[in-house]
């Protein structure tokens, strides 16, 4: 039993070192700016019942209204009004918490069944060959035409892109997770704890994957920017929510004809996306740096 302690250190060790991220994170000014201006974005959309100004479904006799700092605006209006007279920033607020509801529904789904299938696949390797099979063959299909055909058999909606990211993540994450799982595997705890006897829930849960946690978290962390983007771009073709709901891709696509003449009714929404994955971006990159081995020795 004490070698096999002795063995499995490489997880304490990594619960060891997670504990200043965060004091490491504060000393990265452009990593903390960006965790700032991201929490504040979520924080903005987790409220937006109670900080909207006005319903985001209301629509009203003032369309086309500019902001605040437009000639022509009017006080009550920050962001102005869209062509039904809508106002923009609840519906911007709403927009923005439908599109990080779908983008974290995704990575939830299609992360959790990817590293579930990485790790299985690293483990027992006579399902390896399927598992990585499978995974070419849905690479081989872009994310945005699995919209499409959901769209065809379910019809728009949020449940099609919510399918179609979750499917379209699960190859890569499941690609990283079992690259990082045949590392572990090659550890001489893993033998250790065969040789004990462990079963194999105690050596997947406890040893292969708390040892692969932390290339998958970065990856899904890069993954949800992407995320984001591609369900923005399916919104915007008319393969997401319906109207009336506000999301920000269908938001920027219902202003692309008034474009020459009132402007934020796109720019709002696409400067929206821009900051959220980018932020996303940001903290996915310090957060490879913290995580990676190599770079904490520097």
């Amino acid at each position: 039993m004490a070698d096999l302690t002795t063995q499995a250190a490489p997880v304490t060790a990594q619960r060891s070192w997670l504990s200043p991220i965060w004091r490491r994170i504060l000393g990265d000014k452009l990593a903390l700016l960006a965790a700032i201006i991201l929490l504040a974005i979520v924080l903005a959309a987790l409220f937006a019942p109670w900080l909207a100004p006005f319903d985001p479904y209301e629509t009203t006799r003032r369309p086309f209204i500019p902001p605040r700092w437009s000639e022509g605006s009017l006080p009550q209006y920050w962001l102005g009004t869209d062509g039904q007279g809508r106002d923009m920033l609840s519906r911007l607020l709403y927009g923005t918490r439908l599109t990080l509801v779908m983008g974290l529904a995704s990575i939830i789904l299609g992360g959790g069944l990817g590293a579930m299938l990485g790790l299985l696949g690293a483990f027992y390797r006579r399902l390896d060959p399927f598992v990585m099979r499978s995974a070419d063959i849905l690479l081989s299909f872009p994310a945005i035409l699995l919209g499409l055909a959901l769209a065809a058999v379910v019809g728009p909606g949020l449940t099609a892109i919510v399918i179609a990211l979750s499917i379209a993540t699960v190859p890569d994450v499941a690609r990283i997770t079992r690259s990082a799982a045949i590392v572990v595997m090659g550890q001489d705890y893993m033998e250790a704890g065969r040789a004990l006897g462990l079963p194999d829930r105690t050596l997947i849960w406890r040893y292969l994957a708390l040892n692969c946690i932390s290339p998958v978290f970065v990856f899904m962390t890069l993954r949800f920017g992407q995320i984001i983007l591609i369900g923005a771009a399916l919104s915007f073709l008319g393969l997401g929510v319906r109207p009336p709901e506000a999301e920000l891709g269908m938001m920027a696509s219902l202003g692309r004809d008034a474009l020459f003449f009132a402007p934020h009714i796109s720019l709002l929404p696409s400067l929206t996306i821009i900051a959220i994955v980018l932020c996303v971006n940001l903290l996915g990159d310090a957060l490879r740096d913290l995580l990676d081995p190599r770079m904490r020795n520097m």
